[in-house]
């Protein structure tokens, strides 16, 4: 079973981003994942069209199974 850890954010002009991270830890937590979102948007390191993060949306692990019929 595949997990990525989605993280949705918004930037100063009000677009929605998502940031996803494959594999994440097990022992992931609400308050360190909020840290890290904090912690993203301080760095100022992601802008989309010239807009930086702004404000935190949301996080969730989603888990998806992949079954593969055909390997070439």
């Amino acid at each position: 079973m595949a997990k990525t850890l989605q993280l949705n954010f918004s930037t100063s002009t009000g677009k929605n981003v998502m940031l996803t991270v494959d594999e994440p830890r097990a022992n992931l937590t609400a308050v360190a994942v909020e840290a890290t979102m904090q912690a993203i948007i301080a760095s100022g390191v992601f802008e989309v069209n010239g807009a930086p993060l702004e404000t935190s949306k949301g996080a969730r692990i989603v888990e998806r199974n992949v079954t593969e019929l055909v390997i070439v």
